[in-house]
């Protein structure tokens, strides 16, 4: 049975960045692409950035079976910690992982 859970990290994002791109970031790590059809295939997830100046709170809340957890996590670890992202308009985003680490899934 699928549990909810929650990622948060705190980025530097370039100037001018897409404060979207590190979501996107997030969703390609685990569906592949931002355009899929659902359901994720690993973990429905959704991603939410509040940005100040440079800095971008980023909160990850996902479903997936207890089992799954931790890779769910690597992979959002990794796209994060990747720190770059093209998006759809061919504009590239680079931010830098500041910190990360579990999030209260209720919070």
């Amino acid at each position: 049975m699928r549990r909810s859970f929650a990622h948060e990290a705190v980025l530097l994002l370039e100037p001018g960045g897409d404060v979207r791109a590190p979501g996107g970031a997030v969703t390609v790590a685990l569906c592949g692409h931002w355009e899929h059809e659902p359901p994720c295939p690993l973990a429905p997830h959704r991603t939410t950035a509040e940005r100040d100046g440079d800095r971008v709170r980023l909160r990850v809340l996902f479903l997936a079976d207890p089992a799954d957890e931790a890779e769910v996590r690597e992979r959002i670890e990794a796209a994060l910690s990747e720190g770059v992202l093209e998006g759809p308009d061919g504009v590239t985003t680079r931010w830098r992982l500041a910190e990360e680490g579990r999030g209260h899934a209720g919070a």
